[in-house]
This record gives structure tokens, C-alpha cells and sequence, in this order.
């Protein structure tokens, strides 16, 4: 790489922190500059899944093996509820955790307040209330979502349930997406993940909440609003001129669940390892990431086309079966997705364009707080 002062990293969610602390480990001079106040602004300490059947290694493992201890609040799921479209309660079992459940936000023990906690200790200096407006340098790009094809929106609150993981679908529930109960040591997260439908926000949270009421024992203390957005697309090669692009502001999230921690995590490595080694990061990213990023694209359109007797037969399979294979096999490049992709990638933007969502008199959480503004988007 180019002997440089310092490198400038747009933006300190989890995946310009992992790039910060990838590059401070290997020596380098690194500083982040973020537009908001604190880590985890979009969050309110809110209960999320980062994923563990895409691959073999466990992904606490693999956060380990770049230099990321898990020092923040983390509990293995390796069991939960599916509801198909009746109603009917579908129990999943895996033989390791299939996702850890963790908090987002800028509280002790979110994954978000520990990743800054050691990016600063591995000698990274963190900027807050700097946004930056135009690329220069060795820069990466880290800043978030660009556009919202995904919103969560539901409530966050204290409880005395059992620990828990529920989910639903159900288009009352959550266009084109799902609804999830989320239960740990007193503390939950209940939601409507919509792909669709943004406008009537209002209403898929209520279905939610009287759903869980109904068929989860949902009970909440001190239940505070939340919501958040995603961005899911194929870039073309994530590079800004000559500035790598990562996370979220890249698009990378997986199509079907919106899962994106992973790939954030994955994306700011490689962004490091790329300027360390003076390698392509887009080749980099290609061989690494792409392959999940095109099956995931498939993996929704099949969903979109299943229809619920088509999703009633995969919740039921999901259930007889070990689920973390079932849906390591379901993620899995194959030749028969191969052959599907083209279709499915022309297909891929019609569901996440939300029509009634224009940002004129709409109050879902993206028109309320997205940066439809931002200067700097990825390629």
C-alpha cells in the first residue's frame, strides 16, 4: 500500500470498526470518522441474531481468528419456534447455535460499544460528530445503509418470559418478510421485518403484537418503540474511485433474511487485508462474499414465488430436519442456483421497491430517519 499518514475510515458500525481494528493490529495509522455522536446510533439496545449456519467455522471463531474477542453480551440459539400460515408452532432444533443472540446500540456490553472499546485499545483514534462529505486518500467507506429495502419497527422491553426465539411470516404480519419474538435473561425485542409495505407500518406491528400475545404468551414491561432499515443490492465492484466500500453501505445483507452482520464483519477484513497486502479488494470480495450474496438473491425469489402452502412445506421440513444443516444446505452455492441467478437477479428489484413508501406524508422508519441526503454512496 502506499506509505500514507493514516487511513481514514468512513463511518464506526461493525464493519469500519473491524477494517479500524484490522489495520491498527497490522500497524497501521487509522482514523474513523463518524457522523453521529456515539457507536450504534441507529439501535436502541435492541435484541439481534448474528448468524452461524452460512459456514463450518463458528462465527465467534472466525471473529477471533481476525483479532475480535467476544467481549460483549452474546447467547447461542440453537432452538426456536416457526409458526406456519395457520398458526401451527413448529419447534427447530440445531446441534450448535444456528444465531447468537446480541444488543445493538451504544450501551456496556453491545456488540457495538465492544468493538469501539478495542478498536481504541489496538491504538485507532475515533472522531464523532465528523461527517465527511468527499473521498480523498487511503479512505474506506463504512457509512451505512443508502437506502432502506428492508425496515424493522416493533417494541423493545423488559419481561418475566422464558428465554425464547420466535418467528412468523405472514402478510399481515410482514410483507414479502417476517415477524420475531425475541426473549433473553428479562430483557426482549419483538418486530415486523418488512420487505414491502413500509406506509403501513403501523398496522403489521399491531398484527405482530397480537400475534406473539396470542400464540407466544408475549408479555411486556416498560415496551419502548424502535425501528431500523437495511440495504441489500449486488454492487457492481464496492469501490468508490479508489476507495473500497463495506457493509452495509456496499449493500452487502443477505436477500432473503436480511442478515448482514456477517458480511459486514467479512467486508471490513478483507477492505484491511487489501490495503495491507496492496491486493484488489473488489477480486477480494468476489471470491469471498459474492457466491452467499447471489444464493441469497436466489433464495428470495424462490420465497417471493413459494406461496404460503410452499413456505408451510419448508417450515415443516426445517422442522424434521437438523435446521442448521437444512439451512446451510439452503444458502449453499449449487449448480441448480447457478443456472437460476439470471432470472432471479432480474426478478431481484421488483420486491424491494416499496411503491407506497415516496417520503411525502409517510411516517415508516426510514422516511422518519434515513440520511436520504448522504454524500457518499458505493459502486
Amino acid at each position: 500500500m502506499r506509505d500514507r499518514a493514516e487511513i481514514t475510515i468512513v463511518g464506526a458500525g461493525p464493519a469500519g470498526l473491524t477494517c479500524a481494528i484490522g489495520l491498527a493490529l497490522a500497524g497501521k495509522k487509522v482514523v474513523v470518522r463518524e457522523w453521529h455522536g456515539d457507536v450504534g446510533h441507529r439501535f436502541h439496545d435492541d435484541l439481534q441474531g448474528l448468524e452461524n449456519w452460512t459456514d463450518p467455522v463458528d462465527v465467534l471463531d472466525e471473529l477471533a481468528a481476525i483479532g475480535i474477542a467476544a467481549r460483549f453480551d452474546h447467547h447461542g440459539v440453537s432452538e426456536g419456534v416457526v409458526f406456519d400460515g395457520q398458526a401451527k408452532p413448529h419447534r427447530v432444533r440445531g446441534k450448535r447455535p444456528l444465531f447468537y443472540l446480541l444488543r445493538r446500540g451504544n450501551a456496556i456490553g453491545s456488540l457495538d460499544r465492544a468493538l469501539l472499546d478495542q478498536a481504541v485499545k489496538a491504538g485507532v483514534e475515533v472522531r464523532f460528530n465528523d461527517r465527511v462529505t468527499e473521498t480523498a486518500g487511503d479512505m474506506i467507506l463504512a457509512a451505512g445503509p443508502r437506502r432502506a429495502d428492508i425496515i424493522a419497527a416493533g417494541r423493545v422491553f423488559d419481561t418475566d418470559m422464558e428465554d425464547g426465539a420466535w418467528l412468523a411470516i405472514g402478510s399481515e404480519l410482514a410483507p414479502k418478510g417476517y415477524a420475531y419474538l425475541l426473549t433473553h435473561n428479562g430483557r426482549g425485542t419483538v418486530a415486523s421485518c418488512m420487505f414491502s409495505g413500509f406506509r403501513d407500518q403501523a398496522s403489521h406491528v399491531a398484527a405482530t403484537l397480537a400475534f406473539f400475545e396470542r400464540h407466544a404468551g408475549l408479555r411486556m414491561q416498560n415496551p419502548r418503540p424502535f425501528g431500523g432499515f437495511g440495504n441489500i443490492r449486488l454492487p457492481r465492484t464496492a469501490m468508490q474511485g479508489e476507495c473500497p466500500v463495506v457493509g452495509e453501505h456496499a449493500g452487502f445483507q443477505d436477500a432473503l433474511a436480511g442478515f448482514g452482520l456477517r458480511y459486514a464483519v467479512r467486508s471490513g477484513r478483507l477492505a484491511a487485508e487489501s490495503l495491507i497486502n496492496s491486493t484488489s479488494y473488489t477480486d477480494a470480495w468476489r471470491r469471498a462474499l459474492q457466491p452467499g450474496l447471489r444464493t441469497g438473491v436466489v433464495n428470495r425469489f424462490l420465497f417471493n414465488a413459494a406461496g404460503q402452502s410452499g413456505l408451510d412445506w419448508l417450515i415443516e421440513r426445517l422442522a424434521r430436519n437438523e435446521a442448521g444443516d437444512t439451512l446451510a444446505q439452503a444458502y449453499r452455492p449449487s449448480l441448480p442456483k447457478r443456472v437460476l441467478f439470471p432470472l432471479a437477479h432480474h426478478r431481484f428489484r421488483a420486491p424491494l421497491i416499496d411503491p407506497s413508501c415516496n417520503h411525502e406524508n409517510c411516517d415508516c422508519v426510514w422516511c422518519e430517519h434515513g440520511d436520504h441526503s448522504a454524500a457518499i454512496a458505493g459502486a
